[in-house]
C-alpha cells in the first residue's frame, strides 16, 4: 500500500504491507491515506482482517483512525483485531474518544510486550521479534502452517480402504482400522506435509539478529533501506538500515526474496538503492505503491 519513508511523496505514500491470502488481509503497519491506497488497490473493507502495528512512529500508525472509520461508513460489521507495541492501546481509546466518530463493528487491540506466537488461524500465525529501532519497534513474521500431502486414491483402493469417511481421516493424516482389523497408516497413502509460506516484515530497525533470526528460511524479507550506503553513518543515528545492510541480513537468513521498503524521499529514483544491495544478495527487489508481489507455494 505504501513504500515511503517518513513522509509522502508523489510517488510513493506511508508505510503499510497487505497479505491477501484467500480471503484474509493480514495488514502490517498503517500509514496515513492507507484507506485510500486499499480503494485503488480493491481491497474490500468488510473482509476478514488483522492489522500489526511494528511501532508507534506516526508514519506507521497514523493511519490507523482513518481506515477504521471509513470501514465504519462502508458498513462494515465483522470485528477488527489490532496488535501492537505498547502505546497502541492509548492511542486509538484517545482517538475514539475525541474524534468522536461513528463506530459500527467491534475494534479489539491488544498489545505485544514479548516476542513470539501473537496470533494464530486454522491456517497460518504471526509471530513477533523486537527489531533495533528508536523507540520500541516489532518486526512480524506471517507464518502458514503446513499443507497436507498428496492424497493417493489408488492406494488406498488397493489396500482395500473403502471411499468415504475412512479416506477423510487418511487426509486429516489419521490411521485407520478396516472391518477385518487391519490398520491402514496414513503416510501409507499421503505425501510427507508440504511446507506453507512465510513473509517476514521488519518495520524500522537497525541490521538485527533477532530479525534474521525472525526471517530465517522465509520466502520474502521485507526489510527497511531508507538510505543508501553512503549516508550508513545517519542510518545508525536514526535507527534505519542501508541497502547493504539489509541484504546481509537476507544473506544471513536465507530468505528467497528480498524487498526494499521504507524509501526516503531523497531518492526519487530508488535504483541506487537496489544496486547496493544487489551487490551482496542479487534477488533484491524494491516495489512501487500498489505492486503485487506473488508467492507461490512449494510444490
Amino acid at each position: 500500500m505504501g513504500t515511503a519513508a517518513s513522509v509522502p511523496t508523489n510517488d510513493r505514500s506511508l508505510p503499510s504491507i497487505v497479505v491477501q491470502r484467500e480471503g484474509d488481509i493480514i495488514m502490517f503497519d498503517c500509514g496515513e491515506g492507507t484507506q485510500r491506497q486499499m480503494i485503488k488497490a480493491k481491497i474490500g473493507l468488510n473482509r476478514n482482517m488483522v492489522i500489526f502495528i511494528t511501532h508507534m512512529h506516526g508514519d506507521h500508525v497514523l493511519g490507523l483512525p482513518g481506515v477504521i472509520q471509513t470501514m465504519s461508513l462502508f458498513g462494515r460489521d465483522k470485528p477488527l483485531k489490532i496488535y501492537g507495541p505498547p502505546g497502541i492501546r492509548d492511542f486509538l481509546e484517545s482517538t475514539f474518544r475525541t474524534v468522536k466518530f461513528w463506530l459500527g463493528f467491534p475494534v479489539e487491540v491488544f498489545e505485544v510486550e514479548r516476542e513470539g506466537l501473537v496470533y494464530e488461524s486454522r491456517d497460518y500465525e504471526v509471530q513477533a521479534a523486537w527489531a533495533e529501532h528508536s523507540v520500541q519497534s516489532l518486526a512480524y513474521a506471517f507464518i502458514e502452517k503446513p499443507r497436507p500431502g498428496r492424497f493417493h486414491p489408488e492406494r488406498a483402493m488397493a489396500l482395500g480402504v473403502p471411499k468415504g469417511p475412512l479416506w477423510s481421516a487418511l487426509q486429516r493424516g489419521v490411521d485407520v482400522t478396516l472391518p477385518d482389523g487391519r490398520v491402514v497408516r496414513s503416510l501409507e497413502v499421503m505425501e510427507p506435509p508440504r511446507p506453507g509460506r512465510k513473509i517476514v516484515y521488519s518495520g524500522d530497525t537497525r541490521p538485527s539478529d533477532r530479525v534474521a533470526d525472525l526471517a530465517r528460511g522465509a520466502d520474502v524479507l521485507i526489510h527497511e533501506a531508507t538510505l543508501g550506503d553512503e549516508l550508513a553513518e545517519k542510518a545508525a543515528e536514526d535507527g534505519h538500515s542501508t541497502p547493504s545492510e539489509a541484504a546481509g541480513i537476507a544473506l544471513k537468513a536465507n530468505v528467497k526474496l528480498l524487498v526494499l521498503t521504507h524509501i526516503s524521499a531523497r531518492y526519487s529514483d530508488p535504483k541506487v538503492l537496489l544496486e547496493q544491495a544487489r551487490k551482496i544478495f542479487p534477488n533484491t527487489h524494491i516495489p512501487s505503491d500498489l505492486e503485487v508481489i506473488e508467492i507461490p507455494l512449494q510444490k
